[in-house]
């Protein structure tokens, strides 16, 4: 039945140009504002941290190392509650008011950061806006892929990411000319937007129909597609999808089917976090403020945000021509030439100076201008780790996700991937402060560029390449561990 609705939906759907985008467009950008602030919340505290370990800061609320940690790491401990939470939430209310509830710990969470008067509104107001990152995080790309039609659904899907990276820069730009209070102000704005504009968008139509609500599906369906589209069919589509799902069992989990999937998945998303990817983006300016670079380094973050804003659309682009793996690879490489430079330029840096030199003015040793060519490597370094993050391990790891968990199985390994995601990201992001602090920036760059080789040799040993392949060719080569070609033979079918 399975695939006769499949092939009667190609034979019979009407022609692309027959549907109106526009309203799917709108409804697309009304939910991709909470992940506008997930990116803008996130990095919140890299330019915040200065401000508030600097001598001239509020006695009531001056960091010092530990502080600064947790400053810094609360946010992705928030964003695991949220993303757990959540994974419960999208079967319970459904995906659109998830991604509205988000708001009420945003708001929240800005009004403590911007009416702070002490430390524990400070990290509260943190905690809260990552637990409605988290949920933005699981409940906007489910929202967006279940509302789009096929021709448009990869461009859509790339949407969230590029908008939480415009919100990252959005947040660096912003921080050149506002003070960190006025900063929490502006972040509480995009989720109320939001909220006003997902009031008049449609619930899910898959959502919908799980609950035999078909008239209201047909209805969102035709407010999505166009007054003139036909329903009849995609409805069809969608009820056959959801008639056909089993719950899976414990002993199934125990079979390769499931669990090599699985794990790829959990190792992807353990990787991508011990890349340092958060920590570098969370604390980007104080890392700055480590080196001597030639420009403030409130500037050298917002061009870093700007490498990153053209490094994902580029990769959006990428994603189905040049592959997964290509793309990983390249990712990998660039990584780890970045944080072997930076480990090699740490250390040095790191190493006490011998005596001076003749003629050799011992300010520009210690200036940040004297030396214009090596200030500069450490800016182009991280702005290299950041454009080869984005160009694979980045936006693949949560493609590849949706592509090999088996659909029966996603919502119990899709939490479990967004809880070993945020928990390695708040423990790797709390120790980044301390190890700085206590050993240098290049202890964390040389962990850094070890797992890039780990990366290389995972995705050559252990991802298969999703490019042009059906869900069920994927789901074939986890279950025959061979190969991707599905072979029928008639009399299996009459079963």
């Amino acid at each position: 039945m399975n695939e006769e609705t499949a092939l009667l939906y190609r034979r019979t759907a009407p022609p692309e140009s027959k549907i109106n985008n526009s309203r799917l467009y709108l409804a697309v950008f009304s939910a991709v504002l909470g992940n506008f602030n997930f990116g803008y919340s996130m990095v919140f505290s890299s330019p915040v941290i200065p401000q508030l370990k600097s001598p001239d800061a509020d006695p009531r609320f001056r960091l010092d190392g530990n502080d600064a940690a947790w400053f810094g790491s609360i946010y992705t401990l928030g964003a695991a509650v949220g993303g757990l939470g959540a994974m419960l939430l999208n079967d319970k209310i459904g995906r659109k008011l998830s991604i509205m509830l988000s708001a009420v710990p945003s708001t929240i969470g800005y009004m403590l950061l911007g009416g702070a008067v002490n430390l524990w509104m400070l990290l509260l107001g943190r905690f809260l806006t990552g637990v409605a990152g988290g949920m933005t995080a699981a409940s906007i790309p489910v929202y967006i892929s279940e509302i789009s039609h096929k021709s448009v659904r990869g461009a859509l899907g790339s949407c969230p990411q590029i908008t939480a990276v415009f919100g990252s820069l959005s947040l660096y730009a912003l921080s050149l000319v506002l003070p960190w209070r006025w900063l929490a102000v502006v972040g509480g704005g995009p989720a109320l937007v939001m909220i006003v504009l997902l009031v008049f968008m449609p619930r899910s139509p898959r959502r919908l129909l799980s609950l035999g609500q078909e008239d209201k599906a047909k209805k969102a369906l035709r407010w999505l597609r166009g007054e003139h589209y036909d329903t009849h069919i995609e409805v069809l589509a969608i009820q056959n999808s959801i008639d056909t799902q089993d719950k899976v069992t414990l002993s199934q989990l125990a079979t390769p089917r499931f669990y090599r999937p699985i794990l790829i998945s959990v190792v992807m998303r353990f990787l991508q976090q011990m890349t340092g990817i958060t920590p570098i983006l969370v604390y980007l300016e104080s890392i700055f403020s480590h080196s001597s670079f030639a420009l403030q380094p409130r500037y050298d973050a917002a061009l870093v945000g700007v490498v990153r804003l053209i490094s994902v659309a580029i990769a959006a682009a990428l994603m189905d021509k040049a592959g997964r793996k290509a793309l990983l690879y390249t990712s990998s490489m660039l990584m780890f030439l970045s944080t072997l430079t930076l480990t090699i330029v740490s250390l040095k840096a790191s190493c006490p100076p011998g005596p001076t030199p003749p003629n050799v003015t011992l300010g520009l040793e210690q200036g940040s201008y004297g030396n214009p060519g090596a200030s500069v490597i450490p800016l182009i370094s991280t702005m290299v780790f950041i454009f080869g993050y984005a160009m694979g391990w980045g936006p693949i790891t949560w493609l590849l996700m949706s592509e090999v968990l088996p659909l029966v199985a996603r919502g119990v390994a899709s939490g479990l991937c967004v809880a070993v995601s945020w928990l390695t990201a708040f423990l790797l992001t709390y120790v980044f402060t301390l190890l700085v602090d206590g050993y240098g920036l290049y202890v964390p760059y040389l962990w850094f560029m070890i797992v890039c080789v780990l990366c290389l040799l995972f995705n050559a040993l252990c991802i298969p390449e999703t490019r042009g392949r059906s869900l069920e060719e994927i789901e074939n080569y986890f279950r025959t561990g061979r190969t991707f070609t599905i072979i029928r033979r008639s009399t299996v079918r009459s079963s």
